[in-house]
């Protein structure tokens, strides 16, 4: 773009009255120049324009003209501006790329990978962060083996940032040390509401940081090793799929349960959801990132009908399949982050 601006410039003053000058194209090459390229590129594109404008003046024999001298000395401090720019702009640049990756450490830090495999589980998990500076949210995840199973946490922390990332972090630990002694997933849903209500609590009041309103979506299975079935407790989240011979069937919650941190509107306690999980059966959990994906028209992304398709898949080619999927579908401007957990149950030996 420079280039072209700078050519665009150079026929103006060839061809066109010598009362038109190219000072406005000559000086929008600079700036661009200083946006879009790097010093030795920005410090170029500045010393093209002074000299095309110089030929152009040397040309119409108009260098004796004062207004001549005082257009070039406009240039020239343009370029000297376009250049302090440019390094601004680069100093921004590696910045940002540090704090990226700061977050992105730190969100490693609080999602630990997922074991392959657990038990009579394949587990296989995918997060995508949505484009921002800092690639920190409160979608998380966690498969554990237990005495009583693998179980499985997926939620979501309501807002965004580290006050999000700090309550998905205590969130996880809280399941981590529950999921084992808990001797179900009702007594491990009270574990988790206490955790987060406490957290809540202590945490103190930031402005505009909407503490008083953090709460958590989530979800918690359990397979069992002895039985061919999954129990599910949803406390606000998306209900998951489970895919059984080519069929997609959303498993909703007979009786919901509210979010985490809003455990008082639960009067009869927490509601367990039985249902057949047999060798081959996929068990697919996600955030409400994944269902509010929308195209260019608004429409929201269809999961279950695209997953249909690939329901015979592979944890990991389901979700590679998905994780390409949301990118085309979105072209490729996901507005927010990502989780999502296939655990398929593996026949006995």
């Amino acid at each position: 773009m420079p280039a072209l601006l700078l050519l665009i410039g150079l026929l103006i003053g060839l061809f066109t009255p010598r009362a038109v000058r190219p000072d406005a194209f000559l000086a929008t090459a600079m700036i661009a120049g200083a946006a879009l390229l790097p010093l030795w590129g920005t410090v170029l594109t500045g010393v093209g324009a002074c000299g095309i404008f110089v030929g152009l003046m040397a040309d119409f024999d108009a260098l004796q003209d004062a207004t001549a001298y005082s257009e070039l000395a406009t240039l020239v401090a343009i370029a000297v501006f376009a250049v302090f720019f440019n390094r601004l702009l680069d100093r921004r640049a590696h910045q940002l790329v540090q704090v990226r990756s700061v977050a992105e450490t730190a969100q490693l830090a609080v999602l630990h990978p997922i074991p392959r495999h657990l038990g009579h589980v394949t587990l296989e998990s995918l997060y995508l962060a949505a484009a921002a500076e800092a690639r920190i949210g409160g979608d998380l995840y966690e498969a554990i083996r237990t005495p009583h199973g693998v179980r499985l946490l997926i939620g979501d922390v309501r807002g965004k940032g580290l006050l999000a990332m700090q309550a998905a972090a205590m969130l996880l630990s809280a399941f981590r040390e529950a999921a084992h002694d808990a001797p179900d997933l009702p007594h491990l849903a009270c574990r988790l509401e206490t955790s987060v209500n406490r957290n809540a609590s202590k945490t103190p009041e930031i402005p505009g940081s909407e503490i008083a309103e953090r709460f958590a979506t989530a979800l918690l299975a359990e397979i069992p090793d002895d039985e061919p079935v999954v129990r599910t407790v949803t406390c606000g989240h998306p209900p998951p799929l489970l895919l059984h011979r080519g069929e997609v069937r959303e498993l909703q919650p007979a009786a919901p349960s509210p979010p985490l941190n809003l455990g008082d509107l639960v009067s009869d306690g927490y509601h367990v959801d039985l249902t057949p999980f047999h060798p081959g059966d996929q068990l697919l959990l996600y955030t409400d990132g994944v269902t509010e994906t929308r195209d260019r028209s608004g429409t929201f992304y269809p999961l279950a009908e695209r997953v249909r398709s690939w329901s015979g898949d592979a944890p990991h080619q389901l979700l590679d399949h998905l994780h390409r999927d949301l990118i085309a579908y979105s072209g490729g401007a996901l507005d927010d982050d990502i989780a999502a957990l296939v655990a398929r149950r593996r026949p006995s030996l």
